[in-house]
């Protein structure tokens, strides 16, 4: 069986020391699949690229089909690895933009590995004050090890505690997506676990607000 997982990268530079760690996440999830049985597809979404639609999404409340079709890939993901740079102790803003046009189903019960890049270890936390609470507020089963690389850990050696630590984080991530009963992926919505379900949040009929009822809002 082919499991589909979504990796997204919110750094801001090419080349992105956010998209490296991400990529070598993948790769470790890659590893840890591949030995438990079952094969992956590696989807990457650079946040960057939104850019432009997540800001029209927000100040008009129309959705681009590019968008749209982000927000589907990450619902019917069977796992999701979340990296972004810290910003003012943080994740980014077009990081968070992103989380909040996803459907607040869009993540139940989604396996999630966290992971964060910044130039000094000072930041350490960030992945446990910011992006934990994130992504159970999602609903999301976020792994117990997080991952956070300074500058220092690039070119780490093997043994090194960094690549110690994203090899238990993907370790992790591969068991919940490769065991997780009851799970049957679809862009338009899921039956995830006993009794969660998981929507992209673009379906036609989904949530839809009458235009009248827009109109009220600008005294129509």
């Amino acid at each position: 069986m082919t499991r589909q997982l979504v990796v997204i990268s919110a750094g801001l530079s090419v080349p992105s020391t956010t998209r490296q760690i991400a990529d070598r996440i993948a790769e470790s999830v890659t590893t840890a699949v591949t030995a438990r049985g079952e094969s992956l597809d590696v989807r990457v979404i650079e946040v960057r690229e939104l850019a432009n639609d997540l800001a029209q999404a927000f100040s008009t409340g129309i959705s681009s089909a590019k968008l749209d079709e982000v927000k589907r890939h990450i619902s019917a993901a069977d796992g999701l690895i979340a990296v972004t740079p810290v910003f003012k102790a943080s994740y980014t803003g077009l990081f968070k933009m992103l989380i909040d046009v996803l459907d607040q189903d869009a993540l139940n019960d989604m396996p999630v590995l966290i992971a964060a890049t910044a130039g000094t270890a000072r930041h350490s936390l960030v992945t446990e004050h910011a992006l934990r609470p994130l992504f159970s507020y999602m609903h999301a089963v976020v792994v117990p090890t997080s991952v956070f690389a300074a500058t220092d850990d690039f070119g780490a050696a093997e043994g090194s505690d960094i690549v110690e630590r994203i090899r238990r984080a993907a370790g992790e991530l591969a068991s919940l997506m490769v065991n997780s009963a009851g799970y049957a992926p679809g862009f338009g919505g899921a039956t995830v676990g006993a009794h969660r379900t998981r929507t992209a949040g673009v379906d036609p009929d989904e949530n839809i607000t009458p235009f009248t009822e827009l109109l009220k809002e600008f005294g129509g």
